[in-house]
């Protein structure tokens, strides 16, 4: 039987703050196909993220019977390239304050101390953040837009430079993005329609680089709309899902792990082939030219 094996690989999955994203389930897809993971937590997150794991109240399961294990937690806030770039103000506030190296080379450095170079094989990118993602790109100021691409997009450059080194010929990274990369989605402002066209295009040139540099693979998967917590920023993310139910070619909403077992499949040897790809993860949705409606398709 072809299946998807990942024993013996180590991930880094960074954006996971609680278990109803993708990044969750991008985990436990990764975990259930036997890679040891290591995740990446949002400095602010972080120990409401920790507890939770510890008391329990986070779903650990995994298809096939077993338990999520965590082999590393590190905070990581993908703002920040390197320790020495974080402003003081930042340093000094309570969540931040009795951390350390929390910027993406300060990740890279505890990796390679932990584990030695070379160890890793998966990098998943599950990371946005739009601080004006409810205006309009009209209403949207230069600070906001800015921010919108650093967090969203220029931290996916920052995370292959850093962390590239640290992984093995045949490694793969995989990003998370969105339809509003290609297509005007009302609501998703801020210039996280932008972000999303950065990502998508810095995949395509990172793949080139990072594959002649390092020998690893590139890809990020354009998933539907998911009413996580993290997407309640948008605002109308309800009303998303229920459109793309109502209008993709498969009549319904994907799911989490839908998207997770995509992003298991394009870091396993099964998906050897592909690099610099956008691969839509939505039910067709993004294949259809105008809405469903029952009246036209009617006999």
């Amino acid at each position: 039987m072809l299946s998807i094996d990942l024993t013996g690989k180590r991930a880094l999955v960074a954006g996971v703050a609680d278990d109803n994203g993708y990044g969750w389930a991008i985990v436990r897809a990764l975990s259930t196909a036997g890679a040891s993971v290591c995740v990446g937590t949002w400095p602010p997150a972080l120990r409401i993220f920790t507890k939770s794991l510890e008391r329990g109240k986070l779903d650990r399961s995994r298809p096939d019977g077993g338990q999520i294990e965590i082999e590393r937690i590190y905070p990581m806030d993908a703002v920040y390239d390197r320790d020495e770039d974080v402003p003081a103000d930042v340093s000094a506030e309570k969540r931040y304050v009795e951390l350390e190296r929390y910027s993406i080379q300060g990740v890279a450095d505890r990796l390679r101390e932990d584990f030695g170079d070379g160890c890793l094989d998966i990098v998943v990118h599950s990371l946005a953040n739009g601080p004006e993602v409810q205006n309009a790109l009209l209403d949207t100021s230069r600070a906001g837009y800015l921010a919108a691409v650093s967090a969203s997009a220029y931290s996916m450059v920052s995370m292959v430079q850093r962390f590239g080194p640290l992984m093995r010929p045949g490694g793969a990274v995989v990003s998370l993005s969105y339809l509003a990369a290609e297509r005007a989605i009302p609501g998703y402002g801020g210039g996280m329609s932008s972000a999303k066209s950065a990502l998508e295009g810095d995949t395509r040139t990172l793949a080139y680089e990072a594959g002649r540099r390092w020998g690893i693979r590139v890809n990020t998967i354009s998933a539907g709309p998911l009413a996580s917590r993290a997407a309640k920023a948008i605002g109308t993310i309800d009303r998303m899902v229920e459109y793309y139910a109502r209008n993709a070619a498969l009549p319904e909403a994907n799911t989490a792990d839908e998207v997770g077992w995509a992003a298991a499949f394009l870091c396993s040897p099964l998906g050897a082939g592909i690099s610099g790809e956008t691969l839509h993860v939505d039910k067709g949705y993004h294949a259809m030219g105008m809405q469903a409606d029952s009246h036209l398709t009617a006999e």
